[in-house]
């Protein structure tokens, strides 16, 4: 009964216009805030926040219990976490000085709109908030290029947008809340072209669900001297460490040294000792990744199929969440379904509903299923 009424308190402030596009239970960086009273003891099945279900690798769990003993002493103080940016740096085939690391990408994001707040704002509409909602919040003007017809970045709209203003442009990819990608090929063209013009940041968060040939990064372009080039990553998908905040930025010597003096000082200070040395292990597990990374695709591949037979429309993913539209849908789909005991977004565009659906464990989409076959259309 008391998880009722916390669940009705909750819901009377829980559609937050946080990125101005009707994106329903959002936080401000645009995932969600669970109240502990709606927690997995109530059977809620979360699938709001593109979270790894299968938790971190053995080898992570192992280094974490192994530091245990040394963490009342600060992460600069123990030697075994030293090598940290030097192992980042060789599993990418760079150097150190190529790398910048920041607690969670989220934070990278919100400092590279720092960074680049002289100017206009390129990116695509729907996005993933944080960049571009913390370029309107210091006055930034931001220019949101629709997503064309099959919810796919248009890269010649946004290459006519940039202007001699344009201060940065931003590109998710694959795509949040959508889980489509842009071709390679196509993206490192636009990319040379608009790095001759601007700063370009890609955001690879989701680029470890993808298969050849679609899993290239566009880092060959930091690796070839381009300086107007930044990739951002996370621990916090395929390595399943999204509550223990890793993230770090690849791109030229020169761009890290500038970025390093004025914005991101700082971030390396910021993370924790646990998270660097659980994040140095699950680099070396592979096969947890691995394993993840297929479960996830097995499990995306039944939801899709199933979602397809109830006759919803999917927008075919390569991450592990997908997009789908609500048909007729009325009211609030992820209040309508938080009431149900599924936490997901339910999301409003020019073209109708829409809903980003995560992808758990096998167990829980198939619960998800049976409980999209009540749904009204």
């Amino acid at each position: 009964m008391a998880s009722n009424i916390h669940r009705r308190d909750w819901l009377k402030q829980s559609t937050l216009a946080a990125l101005g596009i009707g994106f329903s239970l959002r936080s401000l960086g645009g995932e969600d805030y669970l109240p502990r009273e709606l927690g997995s003891e109530t059977g809620l099945i979360n699938l709001g926040s593109n979270e790894n279900p299968y938790g971190l690798a053995p080898g992570a769990k192992k280094a974490i219990s192994d530091l245990i003993s040394s963490v009342h002493r600060y992460q600069y103080n123990i030697p075994a976490l030293q090598t940290f940016r030097k192992e980042l740096a060789e599993y990418y085939g760079v150097t150190v000085d190529h790398i910048l690391v920041t607690p969670g990408s989220g934070e990278a994001l919100n400092l590279m709109a720092r960074a680049y707040s002289q100017g206009n704002l390129v990116t695509a509409t729907p996005t993933f908030g944080i960049l571009p909602n913390t370029a309107k919040k210091i006055g930034v003007a931001v220019k949101e290029i629709p997503l064309d017809n099959k919810k796919i970045h248009d890269l010649d709209a946004l290459l006519k947008a940039i202007d001699a203003n344009t201060s940065q442009v931003y590109i998710c990819n694959p795509a949040n809340p959508t889980g489509t990608i842009v071709q390679p090929a196509a993206l490192k063209a636009f990319c040379e072209e608009a790095s001759r013009r601007t700063m370009v940041s890609i955001d690879e968060a989701y680029i470890d669900f993808l298969d050849a040939p679609y899993n290239e990064s566009m880092l060959s372009l930091v690796k070839s001297g381009n300086k107007n080039i930044v990739i951002i990553r996370t621990f916090s998908k395929i390595h399943a460490m999204a509550g223990m905040r890793v993230g770090f930025i690849l791109a030229h010597p020169d761009t890290i040294k500038t970025l390093a003096a004025n914005y991101f000082g700082n971030s390396n200070f910021c993370m924790s000792a646990l998270s660097m040395t659980a994040a140095m292990a699950s680099l070396k597990d592979q096969s947890h990744s691995v394993s993840s990374k297929q479960k996830n695709a097995a499990a995306r591949e039944f939801t899709t199929k199933s979602l397809q037979e109830l006759g919803y429309h999917c927008i075919p993913s390569y991450t592990n969440f997908l997009f789908f539209h609500l048909n007729n849908y009325q009211g609030d789909f992820a209040k309508d379904m938080l009431a149900k005991n599924v936490l997901l977004r339910s999301h409003d565009l020019p073209d109708g509903k829409w809903c980003r659906v995560s992808i758990g464990t096998m167990e829980e989409m198939k619960k998800f299923v049976e409980i999209m076959k009540g749904v009204p259309k």
